[in-house]
């Protein structure tokens, strides 16, 4: 198994904060940049793991570096640079307090919800005779509250804008901008042979204007199925191949865990975690095109501390 960053605890020339996430640690500039470091650690049902995965943090860094460059002509991005391949150093904003959730196929959480009777998620009026897995009319957006420890909760567009936790104006072009890059993640996935099932998008706001922040398309914030083989297993009632973080919660579900009071996390053997790993490469290669690229990992905490101390020097 490979060497893994699950903390990190720097101090950089101007930091005024740090913010330690679930899977993110980002570091406050002088109150104008971000550095926001991917680190490998992963979490389901809101807990973070006991180990890390090893390579997690560099393919989802580089994926949304990619998309965030891939869809800068859609929305402006927080994206500056990306001086390490488990860093990205971006502007300052101030983040929206809902994460703008956006679903082509009836499936993962949503499917739960349906299974068990609900026909309305966030306001959204779901047709009856729905099979998991199956493909919406068109996308539905279905927004959460952004929640710093415990679960994010669903909500509907009127909620929001009647609690105040984002304008009309501006909710309304977020959703547009939901959209617009769902769509051209939608294209590009199909370019390489998936299917861009459902994913999550964050958007900030500085100097008046909407950024989209946070990573993009990624397997964390994304779902993805194999195009070649979705009919045939759908058709057979059959789950699909997929690639994203759904395996991990489906293995803890299949181990007794969803993240309730008293539930145990299942042991993470080696075996596992290099899985995992895998899995994750396998995700980049496919979306990518490209083949993965291992970074030097022997001493990931010098190696990141001198490129981003060498890019913030400049």
């Amino acid at each position: 198994m490979g060497k893994t960053l699950v903390k990190t605890d720097f101090n950089f020339p101007g930091q005024k904060s740090v913010y330690h996430g679930k899977v993110r640690d980002v570091y406050n500039i002088d109150d104008d940049k971000m550095v926001m470091i991917a680190t490998d650690r992963i979490s389901a049902f809101d807990v973070i793991l006991p180990k890390g995965i090893p390579f997690k943090g560099q393919v989802l860094n580089q994926i949304a570096a990619r998309f965030l460059d891939a869809t800068a002509d859609i929305v402006p991005n927080w994206k500056m640079a990306t001086p390490d391949p488990m860093v990205t150093v971006g502007l300052k904003c101030e983040g929206f307090r809902v994460e703008m959730i956006i679903r082509g196929y009836l499936t993962g959480s949503a499917w739960r919800e349906y299974k068990a009777g609900n026909r309305v998620l966030c306001g959204v009026q779901l047709p009856d005779g729905m099979k998991e897995d199956q493909k919406f009319p068109s996308p539905i957006v279905t927004p959460s509250t952004k929640a710093d420890t415990g679960h994010d909760e669903n909500i509907s567009k009127e909620e929001i804008i009647k609690q105040g936790l984002v304008g009309k104006e501006d909710y309304e072009l977020m959703e547009k901008y939901t959209k617009e890059l769902f769509a051209r993640g939608t294209e590009i996935a199909t370019s390489h042979g998936l299917i861009l099932v459902d994913t999550k998008y964050e958007f900030g706001k500085r100097d008046g204007k909407i950024y989209l922040i946070d990573e993009i398309h990624t397997p964390d914030s994304s779902r993805y199925f194999y195009a070649n083989t979705y009919k045939e297993l759908f058709n057979a009632g059959k789950p699909q191949k997929q690639l994203s973080k759904e395996f991990v919660r489906q293995w803890l579900i299949e181990n007794g865990f969803m993240g309730q009071t008293g539930q145990k996390v299942p042991e993470m053997t080696d075996e596992y975690v290099d899985s995992v790993s895998d899995r994750y490469i396998e995700l980049y290669e496919q979306i990518i095109g490209e083949k993965f690229v291992k970074e030097e990992h022997d001493d990931l905490e010098s190696r990141i501390e001198k490129n981003i101390t060498a890019f913030l020097s400049k």
